[in-house]
C-alpha cells in the first residue's frame, strides 16, 4: 500500500510539473543555425508516407503520447537499457511504430547541422507535416525544445485509455493544461487511426447484464466489429480503422460518432456529454472549423512540458553520453 501511495504521488508530481510549463518557444529558432530543418525533415515524411500510407497515423499518435508523459521532450525516442524500461515499450506504447522516420530525419540533420536539432522539435514538426501530406491544417510549429534524458515505462499508464469516459478524459487533458475543447479536437486525430481489437471488444460482448453491446453503438456497425473480431480471434493485427476515410485527414471521425460509429469507448461517450457534444456536432457539420481548431489545439499540445534545459541527442534512441 505505501508503493501504490508513492507511487501515486510520484505520477501527480509528474503530471503536475508537465501541465505547468509554459516554455517560450520561437518559429525561427533555427532560422541561423539550421535553415533547411523543416524542408529536411518533410522530404523524409513525405517519402516515408510514400512507401507506407500508414505513417502518418503513427506519427502523430506517436508525438501525442510523447508529449502526455513528460512533456514534449522526445523520451518516447528513447530506448530501453539494460536497467531501464522505457516508454516505447510501455502497455500502451507497444504498439507504436515509425521510429525509423525520425531516425532517419535526424540522421540527415546531423549531416547538414551536427548537434543543432533536437529529437523533440524533429517529432513536432513530423506531426504537423503528416496531417498536411493527409490533406489536414497547417500551422506554424514553434521550436527550441530539448531533449529529455529520462523515459519510464511506467509512466506510460498515465495516458487516456480508450476505455475512458468523457469526464475521466477531461480530467487527463486538464492536467496537462488543456481544455475539454482542446480534447474534442485532438480526438479528431483518430481521422487517421486503425485500433486492434482488444482496445474495443469489450463493447461487442457481455458489455452488461441488460445489453449484449453497447446500446450507443449503431447495431450494424456493431455486428461488422463483432465479424471483424471474432471469438476467438487468431488474428493479431485484426482491427478497425477509426474512420471511413482513414488515409485522409477529415472531419468523417464526428460524422461517425453523430452516427453511433464510434470505435472506442471514448469516443462514443464524447456524444453523450453535454461538455463536448455540442463540440462534436460542431465539428461532424463544419470541416474548416475543425481543422481551424486543430491547428490552434496542436500549436497548444507542443507546448505542454516543453524541457527547456535538456539537450540535443545525436542518435534519438538514446542519450548522449
Amino acid at each position: 500500500m505505501a508503493f501504490q501511495i508513492f507511487y501515486s504521488l510520484t505520477i501527480l508530481l509528474i503530471i503536475f510539473g508537465i501541465s505547468q510549463s509554459r516554455a517560450i518557444l520561437d518559429s525561427h529558432y533555427y532560422e541561423k543555425t539550421c535553415p533547411q530543418a523543416e524542408n529536411i525533415i518533410y522530404q523524409v515524411v513525405r517519402n516515408a508516407t510514400t512507401y507506407d500510407p500508414k505513417v502518418p497515423a503513427r506519427i502523430l499518435r506517436m508525438f501525442f503520447h510523447d508529449c502526455f508523459v513528460r512533456g514534449c521532450d522526445a523520451s518516447v525516442l528513447l530506448d530501453s537499457t539494460a536497467t531501464n524500461k522505457a516508454e516505447k515499450d510501455g502497455p500502451p506504447n507497444t504498439s507504436l511504430a515509425a521510429f525509423y522516420v525520425i531516425d532517419d530525419a535526424k540522421t540527415k540533420l546531423e549531416k547538414a547541422c551536427p548537434r543543432t536539432v533536437s529529437c523533440a522539435d524533429t517529432l513536432a514538426i513530423a506531426a504537423r507535416d503528416v496531417v498536411v501530406l493527409s490533406g489536414g491544417p497547417n500551422w506554424t510549429v514553434l521550436k527550441g525544445r530539448k531533449d529529455g534524458r529520462i523515459s519510464r515505462a511506467n509512466e506510460t499508464l498515465t495516458l487516456p485509455a480508450p476505455s475512458f469516459n468523457t469526464s475521466q478524459l477531461i480530467q487527463s487533458f486538464s492536467q496537462r493544461g488543456l481544455t475539454t475543447k482542446d480534447l474534442v479536437t485532438l480526438s479528431g486525430g483518430h481521422t487517421l487511426g486503425f485500433s486492434h481489437c482488444s482496445s474495443f471488444e469489450p463493447r461487442l460482448r457481455n458489455f452488461s447484464k441488460i445489453h449484449d453491446f453497447d446500446p450507443n453503438m449503431n447495431p450494424q456497425f456493431a455486428q461488422d466489429l463483432k465479424t471483424k473480431c471474432p471469438k476467438p480471434n487468431r488474428d493479431g493485427s485484426a482491427g478497425h480503422f477509426l474512420d471511413s476515410t482513414q488515409s485522409v485527414f477529415d472531419n468523417d471521425y464526428y460524422k461517425r460518432i453523430v452516427g453511433g460509429k464510434g470505435v472506442f469507448l471514448s469516443d462514443q461517450s464524447m456524444l453523450l456529454d453535454y461538455r463536448t457534444k455540442w463540440i462534436v456536432e460542431a465539428f461532424a457539420r463544419d470541416q474548416s472549423s475543425f481543422f481551424s481548431e486543430f491547428a490552434t489545439s496542436m500549436m497548444k499540445l507542443g507546448n505542454v512540458g516543453v524541457n527547456e534545459n535538456g539537450e540535443v541527442r545525436v542518435n534519438c534512441r538514446v542519450v548522449n553520453n
